[in-house]
């Protein structure tokens, strides 16, 4: 009896890594591998013509942190930082609302998830189109009297943001209505049995509880938009670089390996920070203060 037991537990580990083998090998080829070539690359010197030559050296590290670069890690924090904060507010309402819409919820969530059926880069194009010196936005408030001349919307710190909120705000959204259709209503009822006016039943249970989905959509939005360059690049222009549009200038226009592989290194190491200490920290202390 002891023998069939060893046997069939030896069974089931084999087949459970028969089962993993497929996922784990495609990490291992498409994340692992890259990112230790990328890895080697960032203490390589630059090759003359481009590529790397062999060596070791940190100097594309101690590049990074020139002032230059500081400061577009800062901008990128701060677009990123209040990206996510808009989709907080924009998102939340919207998605109690669908939470709470009865039979139309489906529709609703079919009219949040419908732009993924187009290509981003045709969204961000007509974003483009909107905000132009010719566009609906400029020739609505010229019709109207508002204005005497366009604005200028396009290739602003405006213009970027708006295209991070609007490429990322269903990643906001998705996980608070997860989080929110759960919500029981007698727990609602109950706090206003005993007298909790709404601010009060918002801020004690409905938002304690939606923490999860907060927290999912937050990281959903923050980490995305540190590493966004086709938005700031078409909305941005010049003037609105991105780490993401840094790093891939270096791979590409520019030729310079190493420094791009270290760029690369030091915004995944700051991910990681900024989200282990979210999850530690930030998530844990929320429903103590509320």
């Amino acid at each position: 009896m002891r023998r069939v037991t060893r046997w069939l537990a030896r069974h089931d580990r084999a087949r459970a890594w028969t089962l993993l083998a497929p996922g784990t090998l495609w990490l291992l080829a498409f994340f692992v591998l890259p990112v230790a070539i990328m890895g080697a690359y960032s203490v390589m010197e630059r090759g003359l013509y481009g590529g790397v030559e062999p060596g070791f050296t940190l100097e594309p590290y101690a590049r990074f942190f020139d002032p230059l670069y500081v400061r577009i890690l800062a901008r990128t924090l701060w677009l990123a930082a209040l990206t996510t904060l808009l989709c907080v507010v924009i998102g939340y309402p919207v998605a109690y609302a669908i939470a709470g819409a009865g039979r139309w919820k489906h529709a609703l969530l079919f009219l949040v998830v419908l732009p993924f059926w187009t290509s981003f880069l045709v969204r961000t194009y007509a974003i483009m189109f909107l905000l132009r010196d010719t566009g609906l936005v400029n020739s609505a408030l010229l019709a109207l009297g508002v204005i005497d001349e366009p604005l200028t919307l396009l290739y602003t710190p405006g213009a970027v943001l708006a295209g991070l909120v609007y490429g990322y705000l269903p990643f906001m959204i998705l996980p608070l209505y997860a989080s929110l259709e759960k919500l029981d209503p007698a727990l609602l009822e109950a706090a206003e049995s005993l007298g909790a006016r709404p601010a009060a039943r918002f801020l004690r249970v409905t938002l304690p509880l939606s923490l999860p989905g907060l927290v999912a959509g937050s990281l959903l939005v923050f980490i995305p938009s540190l590493g966004a360059f086709l938005t700031p690049d078409l909305l941005g222009g010049a003037r609105q670089v991105m780490i993401g549009n840094l790093i891939q200038q270096q791979f590409g226009a520019a030729r310079d390996w190493p420094f791009g592989a270290a760029a690369s290194f030091v915004l995944m190491a700051l991910v990681l920070a900024v989200v282990y200490v979210f999850l530690r920290r930030g998530a844990s202390a929320l429903p103590e203060e509320v």
